[in-house]
C-alpha cells in the first residue's frame, strides 16, 4: 500500500524593509517545518518594493533552501497587494500568511494544521484582545474601528483580527477569484465566507526593527475597509440630507408666521450665518464622501494590476 502524497502548506510572508527580520524569521520557520515531517512546505516571501538589503537575503535563503521562492515587485504596492500575489503564486494544499515581524509566531503553525485537518473547518484564523505594544491613542482608534465596522458592514469582522491564518485551497482559490484592485483583505476573508475557527493569543513584541503602520496610514486603511465593504455613508447622507430639508421647511413656516404677527423678520442674522456655515460643511462632508466613492471606481475601470513582479527566484519575471 502506497504512503499518502504529503499536503502542501504554502507561507506567504509580506516584506518590506525587513532586513533585520527575515532570517530570524526563516529560522522560526525552519523550526516549526522539523517538527512537521508530515507535511511539505514552500515559504513565499514578498518583496514589496524594498529599498534597503530584503531582496539579496531572499536570494541567498532561495539559493539555501529550494522551498524558498520569492517575488520582487517594481516598487512598493502595499501590503494587501503582497497577500494577494502570494495567494495567487501558491500551490499548496493549506496556504498561511504571517507576518516577517513574528508578532504571528510560526509555532501556531502545527497547532492550526491539527485543526483544518481534522476538524470540519476551512480556514483557522488568529485575533488578539492585548493589542499588546499599541499607544494608547492607536488602541482607542482601533477598538472604535471595530465597532464601527461592526455597525455599517454586510459581514462580521472579528475584533483584534489578524491577518495570520492557515486556509484550504478551496478558500483561497474564492478569495484570488475576486481581482478587483481595491481590495481590503479582512473584508475579503469576510465575503467568501467558509468555515472559520478563531483563536486567541497574545501577540509578541517585533523581533526587529519598527512598524511601517503610521497612525495615519491605519486611519486611511480603515476608511477604505468602510468602503470597500459598506455603502452606509451614501445612505446616511441621503438621509441626513432628508433630515435637514425638512428642518428647512419648518423654519420656513416658522418665519412666514413671526413675519405675520411680529413684522420685520430680519434680526438674528448672525445666528443665521452659523446655520449657513454649518450646512456648507455637512454638503462638503458628503460630497467628500461621494468623491471618495467615485475615485475607487475610477481606480477599479482603469484596470490597471494590483501589481508588478520585477523578479523571481528563478530570475527575471517573464509574464506566461
Amino acid at each position: 500500500m502506497k504512503d499518502e502524497p504529503k499536503k502542501i502548506i504554502s507561507l506567504i510572508i509580506p516584506c518590506y524593509n525587513e532586513e533585520e527580520s527575515i532570517n530570524i524569521c526563516y529560522n522560526e520557520v525552519n523550526k516549526v517545518t522539523k517538527k512537521m515531517q508530515k507535511q511539505s512546505f514552500e515559504i513565499i516571501f514578498i518583496d514589496d518594493g524594498s529599498k534597503d538589503k530584503t531582496l539579496s537575503i531572499l536570494k541567498e535563503l532561495s539559493i539555501k533552501d529550494k522551498r524558498v521562492k520569492y517575488l520582487s515587485f517594481s516598487r512598493n504596492f502595499g501590503k494587501e497587494a503582497g497577500m494577494y500575489a502570494g495567494l495567487k503564486y501558491s500551490k499548496g494544499d493549506y496556504v498561511a500568511i504571517m507576518d516577517v515581524d513574528l508578532q504571528d509566531p510560526p509555532e501556531k503553525l502545527i497547532e492550526m494544521y491539527e485543526i483544518i485537518n481534522n476538524e470540519n473547518y476551512d480556514c483557522v484564523a488568529l485575533y488578539t484582545k492585548s493589542h499588546k505594544g499599541y499607544g494608547f491613542l492607536r488602541k482607542k482608534l482601533t477598538d472604535i474601528w471595530y465597532k464601527l465596522i461592526d455597525k455599517i458592514s454586510d459581514f462580521k469582522q472579528m475584533p483584534g483580527a489578524r491577518d495570520y491564518r492557515l486556509m484550504s485551497r478551496q478558500m483561497v482559490d474564492a478569495i484570488v477569484s475576486m481581482p478587483e484592485y481595491n481590495r481590503y483583505i479582512k473584508g475579503i476573508f469576510g465575503y467568501v465566507g467558509y468555515n472559520t475557527k478563531w483563536l486567541s493569543y497574545e501577540a509578541p513584541d517585533r523581533v526587529a526593527g519598527t512598524s511601517k503602520y503610521s497612525i495615519r496610514k491605519l486611519i486611511s486603511y480603515a476608511l477604505e475597509g468602510i468602503i470597500f465593504f459598506s455603502t452606509k455613508p451614501l445612505i446616511i447622507s441621503a438621509y441626513v440630507g432628508l433630515l435637514f430639508c425638512l428642518i428647512s421647511f419648518i423654519f420656513i413656516i416658522v418665519i412666514i408666521i413671526r413675519t405675520l404677527i411680529y413684522g420685520n423678520p430680519v434680526s438674528g442674522w448672525p445666528s443665521m450665518v452659523c446655520i449657513i456655515l454649518f450646512l456648507s460643511g455637512i454638503q462638503l462632508l458628503f460630497l467628500g464622501i461621494i468623491g471618495l466613492y467615485l475615485s475607487r471606481v475610477y481606480t477599479e475601470v482603469k484596470r490597471r494590476p494590483n501589481y508588478i513582479v520585477k523578479e523571481t527566484e528563478k530570475g527575471k519575471y517573464e509574464k506566461d
